[in-house]
């Protein structure tokens, strides 16, 4: 670069942030919409790439999948309960190492929307919270009332369970929620495991006429790759979990087997 003469002045910008919650590098909104114009389908590939390789990797071995499933259901409730959580910090610091590649133009593009779907899976976590709380809540003021019939309280019982079951269906089941500074499988490991590799990628919408003019290009691109972020972080927690805490007790029971066969 040419030195600077006494009436010139450089402004250097840097568009990329650390994100207040984690450690994933974030981009100013105008500069991410930029970028999505040109990057959405590689993006999309980048994430579609990873959970096709972990879905192959999962359940490859048909008969030490058997095995394994016999090992995990044999297991107490309490260590399985234990197995079934990681801190948060641990798995962003990985899923940071794996997805972001310096000078690579795409990467701070992924990591922004992997900032956004574990957003999005943050925020569902607690809208279930607060549904069940506030119902809770409710019922309890309504027992306390003489003039509250039975079949009230039955209702306001059941209508959370309603309204979660409704975002459910509308969101797809999950498989990782958030408990305080915790990701924790929604479901028994083996159960989420198969669902992973047999259910299918998050939907490709098609999209409305262009001419409509309630169509956003540009947001709709955002809402799919945000869901597809999220995706990607479910599966990375569900094989970060089944490969460094339940394959290993799976090979060290395993191996004390062995050993007792061979004492034997």
């Amino acid at each position: 670069m040419a030195p600077l003469t006494h009436n010139q002045l450089i402004f250097k910008v840097d568009p990329c942030r650390k994100s207040v919650n984690g450690p994933f590098p974030c981009l100013d909104s105008q500069y991410r919409k930029e970028l999505l114009r040109v990057y959405f389908k590689v993006v999309k590939q980048i994430f579609l790439r990873f959970m096709k390789e972990k879905r192959n990797k999962l359940m490859e071995d048909k008969t030490r999948w058997t095995s394994l499933c016999a090992f995990w259901l044999g297991m107490d409730q309490k260590p399985r309960r234990a197995m079934s959580r990681e801190k948060m910090d641990v798995i962003q610091k990985l899923v940071v190492k794996h997805f972001f590649i310096n000078k690579n133009v795409t990467s701070p593009l992924v990591m922004d929307f992997l900032f956004k779907g574990l957003n999005s899976l943050v925020l569902d976590t607690n809208k279930e919270k607060i549904i069940l709380t506030i119902s809770k809540q409710i019922v309890r003021l309504l027992k306390d009332d003489s003039d509250a019939s039975e079949k009230t309280l039955k209702t306001l019982e059941d209508e959370p369970k309603k309204e979660i079951a409704f975002a459910a269906k509308e969101l797809a089941v999950p498989i990782v929620s958030v408990d305080n500074d915790m990701f924790v499988l929604a479901d028994d490991a083996m159960l989420l495991l198969e669902k992973a590799v047999l259910e299918p990628f998050p939907d490709e919408r098609v999209p409305p006429n262009r001419m409509e003019v309630d169509y956003d290009e540009e947001s709709d691109d955002e809402k799919l790759l945000t869901e597809y972020a999220r995706h990607t972080l479910e599966v990375f927690v569900l094989d970060h979990i089944f490969c460094n805490k339940i394959e290993i007790a799976y090979k060290e029971a395993s191996e004390l087997k062995m050993h007792e066969e061979l004492i034997r």
